[in-house]
């Protein structure tokens, strides 16, 4: 057999006999000789996974991060020194990293699985001049396959025979309706594969028709296979939080190991035992590690997941939802998700005019059978023509079933007043010449009047116009100027509308012979109607808010450019002038991947494009530093989907591929909600922020109470139970009821974060510092002052100051610039209440005479407990006090 080379025509370009010829597939079939030959040399027709990791080799792998290592470093040190409580806490975290890290690994391998399930179980196939039944594994090129309505196509095939042929290839090439297959050689290179007619591809499913094909690619070479490759070449990136916390936590334990061996030595200088010392060295460490921070994210991300459930957002992957917030660019399909995903007539060209449909008449049902064909109006014929010549039923449900486009010409002759089933009543179809992809064309015969018959043929707008003699007019029919017509068809096709012609022939009675060529022929036009799938009602909206946010919206389809300018145009991606922002996939072919980085940013629509070229996009973005969210349903999608820093699969239309492949699932399939995502995303990522700027601070308050005290000639302030408690109380509950802070009011006015952005941009690190060194500062004065006022109580007083300073920080960081008291306490209840409770149990520490020993603490007079809380309160004082300054610089 002759294998197609890189210079060999393309199968489409060829003719079934020289296609059958290049492949040497006889007539009557292979033998069993030729099949085993061919079996040997390119194997069975299956798809083939590369070896996968070990499921122990995965759940071990999630503990190669080094913020996860420092964590479980810090559980054994806090065994060591008698903290068995922390040591829990702190190995309970981690292991539920891991396990989540774990299953969203595992999940995501099962994309494969899903691609393969696309497979037929078996195919009738022509061998030795015998029809048999055999499994889709065992094609080969040069087989002869049997297809029929309902069959998934087994493997790549040439068709040899289309008859009435329609095949539903949206998982495949993202056209919202099934291909009217052919068998003519086709001319024009290049195409699209939406456009090869006379292929069908392995995993597609015909849904009208039969036919028969030789199979031209089998497994890995087929279509689907270069699909499955390129799923597996992907390799699933780090979220930008997962990149910025590593560097965080490499930066982190090296400040700390350093400023712990300081306070050691310090300490021991100064003539502190150095057993005291070591232990406070050590606990000074564990204090200073955010251990609560994988927890607060999880939980963060786990509270955002299921309030995303309640907005029609399925996460399948936790940092997904993080993600979302560093969105630079939203890739989307069109169909369905910018658009209603439903057929809508939107122009009608009737009596020499061009209208919109408000101007077509409206009929009271029942009436619309009160006269004959022959004698209605104008209008009413082509609305009746509509209803008739058309094959969609109403099920159980009041529900059209049927061919969209069909579909969406019932819709319009029911809304004015045309219901099918009285029309049929009053005109029943006498015959028909079914629809057939070469000629596009359909016709019916009804009655007409005195005893005559009327054939009323629909089709495409230039087969109906060529076959035209006359135009029908109200005063009766005309000679039809068919380049002026053709002019009005050019202007709905021009403005991205699908164009359907109707017309009319008048017959004695139903001709014996329905040949077409002599039927659809001599015909009178009625009318041409121009169909669109009209964008959601929110789409606008949601584009406009994306601009906003500095988020780029791109729309990639499979549909014809000019429908999908339109769609672009409408909901705001490009405007009405921009012509070099739509791309169509025959153009961008020729392009390197640097060449289409050079472009990348200014084109706003693809149409047309293959699984390959949907990942060459996400690949140039991402190399021009850009988050990518691409959303997808088929499995032409699941490679740029996997690759994509957010891959959205649509959860009604999308394939069980590209829901495997994808970070989350848009149950409705619209765009608004993953503009939803999106703001939550951002929300998330602040609250996290948040979080770390209220944990890093306390904990830089803990270092420079214990660090400079020696310096200044002071004993150490805190013995270790102290710290450990301050880390326990103000890390633990408070921290965690961050997660549960509303969204800030610019919250979707902001632009995307740079990806290269440090976690304390912002000034994040800057009031670290700042308010943690005058959080260590007021705990010192208190020291400074009381060490000789009160010998029994400083250290009480040190310890309150210290633990009270965070929760009054805690409440003033809730917002960047709102003031506390604007947003009012119960704002956030978690958070209101997780500061009572801290409050409550610190008291405990100091009034519970069991816990004094526990402790090492004293009970506080009133006048004690006065300055102390006055102390505690100046951190926040001058939180708010930045907050002003910060607000007034905005307005000026």
């Amino acid at each position: 057999m002759n294998s197609p080379d890189q210079t060999s025509p393309a199968w489409y370009l060829l003719d079934v006999k020289a296609a059958a010829d290049r492949l040497q597939s006889p007539e009557q079939g292979l033998t069993s000789a030729e099949v085993e030959s061919r079996q040997a040399e390119h194997g069975l027709n299956e798809l083939v996974e590369k070896q996968r990791k070990s499921v122990w080799m995965m759940f071990l792998d999630q503990f190669k991060d080094f913020m996860i290592l420092v964590l479980i470093a810090a559980a054994v040190v806090s065994g060591i020194i008698g903290e068995p409580a922390d040591t829990i806490a702190i190995t309970v975290i981690v292991l539920l990293n891991a396990i989540l890290g774990f299953v969203q690994e595992y999940r995501a391998e099962k994309a494969m699985a899903a691609l393969k399930k696309m497979a037929a179980p078996s195919a009738n196939v022509l061998r030795g001049g015998k029809v048999t039944t055999l499994p889709v594994n065992q094609l080969v090129p040069g087989d002869r396959v049997m297809l029929e309505a309902g069959n998934i196509v087994p493997a790549d095939l040439r068709l040899t025979e289309a008859v009435q042929l329609q095949i539903d290839e949206a998982a495949l090439t993202g056209e919202s309706l099934a291909v009217e297959k052919q068998t003519g050689q086709l001319t024009e290179e290049e195409l699209p594969l939406g456009d090869r007619k006379n292929l069908a591809f392995k995993g597609t499913l015909i849904t009208k028709g039969h036919g028969q094909g030789i199979v031209t690619e089998t497994g890995m070479q087929t279509q689907l296979g270069q699909i499955a490759a390129l799923l597996q070449d992907q390799e699933q990136g780090r979220t930008p939080l997962q990149k910025r916390l590593a560097t965080f936590g490499q930066k982190l334990a090296y400040a700390i190991f350093a400023i712990c061996i300081i306070v050691f030595v310090a300490g021991l200088l100064r003539g502190e035992p150095p057993l005291l010392m070591l232990l406070t060295a050590i606990s000074l460490a564990v204090a200073a590690i955010p251990e609560a921070l994988p927890a607060v994210i999880t939980i963060s991300l786990a509270l955002g997941a299921r309030k995303l459930v309640k907005q029609q957002a399925l996460i399948r992957k936790l940092p997904a939802v993080e993600t979302l917030g560093s969105v630079s660019y939203i890739c989307t399909d069109k169909t369905g998700t910018l658009t209603q995903n439903r057929m809508t007539v939107e122009q009608v060209y009737f009596d020499n005019q061009m209208r919109s449909t408000n101007e077509l008449p409206e009929t009271e049902s029942g009436s619309t059978t009160s006269q004959s064909l022959a004698d209605k109006p104008h209008a009413e014929l082509l609305l009746s023509a509509l209803s008739l010549c058309n094959d969609t039923r109403l099920d159980g449900d009041d529900e059209v079933v049927g061919d969209p486009t069909e579909t969406a010409l019932f819709e319009l002759a029911r809304e004015k007043g045309f219901l099918r089933d009285a029309l049929e009543s009053a005109f029943p179809r006498l015959t028909e010449i079914p629809f057939d992809a070469e000629r596009k064309l359909m016709t019916t015969f009804h009655p007409w009047s005195d005893g005559k018959v009327v054939s009323i043929t629909k089709g495409a707008a230039e087969e109906i116009v060529t076959r035209a003699t006359h135009l029908h007019a109200n005063a009766g029919p005309t000679d039809i100027d068919q380049s002026q017509v053709m002019q009005h068809t050019e202007q709905i096709a021009g403005e991205g509308l699908r164009t359907l012609g109707f017309a009319l022939r008048i017959w004695d009675a139903v001709p014996e012979s329905l040949i077409p060529e002599e039927i659809e022929v001599d015909l009178t036009l009625v009318g041409l109607v121009g169909m669109l799938d009209p964008p959601r009602p929110e789409a606008a909206e949601s584009v406009a808010l994306c601009r906003t946010a500095g988020i780029h919206p791109v729309m990639i389809t499979g549909d014809h450019p000019l429908t999908a300018a339109v769609i672009a145009r409408r909901v705001g991606i490009i405007g009405e002038e921009e012509t070099d922002s739509v791309i169509t996939g025959k153009e961008l072919q020729p392009l390197t991947l640097e060449e289409l980085e050079g472009r990348v940013e200014k084109i706003r629509v693809y149409a047309r494009v293959s699984p390959q070229q949907k990942l060459k996009i996400v690949q140039a973005l991402q190399n021009r530093g850009h988050f990518v969210a691409m959303t997808g349903d088929g499995v032409n999608d699941a490679p740029a989907l996997k690759r994509a820093d957010i891959g959205v699969a649509m959860g009604i239309t999308g394939t069980d591929v590209s829901k495997e492949a994808a970070h989350m699932i848009l149950l409705d399939d619209n765009f608004s909600t993953i503009v939803k995502t999106v703001r939550e995303g951002r929300r998330i990522f602040d609250n996290i922020r948040k979080f770390i700027k209220y944990t890093m601070t306390s904990n830089l308050g803990e270092i420079w109470t214990i660090f400079l005290a020696p310096l200044l000639g002071l004993p150490i302030p805190l013995l270790p139970i102290h710290i450990l408690w301050i880390n326990l109380v103000t890390d633990g509950v408070p921290g965690l009821a961050l997660t549960a802070e509303p969204g800030e009011k610019n919250l979707m006015q902001r632009s995307p974060r740079h990806p290269q952005e440090s976690i304390f941009a912002h000034g994040l690190g800057a009031h670290i510092i700042w308010v943690g060194l005058l959080m260590g500062a007021v705990s010192l004065f208190t020291q400074a002052w009381f060490i000789d006022r009160s010998q029994e109580h400083w250290q009480t007083m040190v310890f309150t100051v210290l633990c009270l300073s965070q929760m009054g920080h805690v409440l003033a960081i809730r917002s960047e610039r709102e003031s506390f008291f604007s947003q009012g306490p119960l704002s956030n209840n978690p958070l209101f209440g997780a500061v009572l409770l801290t409050f409550t149990l610190q008291m405990a520490t100091i009034y519970i005479p069991v816990l004094n020993d526990v402790f090492k603490t004293a009970p506080l007079t009133a006048a004690e407990l006065g300055i102390t809380l006055a102390l505690s309160s100046i951190v926040f004082i001058a939180v708010e006090v930045e907050k002003t300054f910060k607000r007034k610089k905005n307005s000026l």
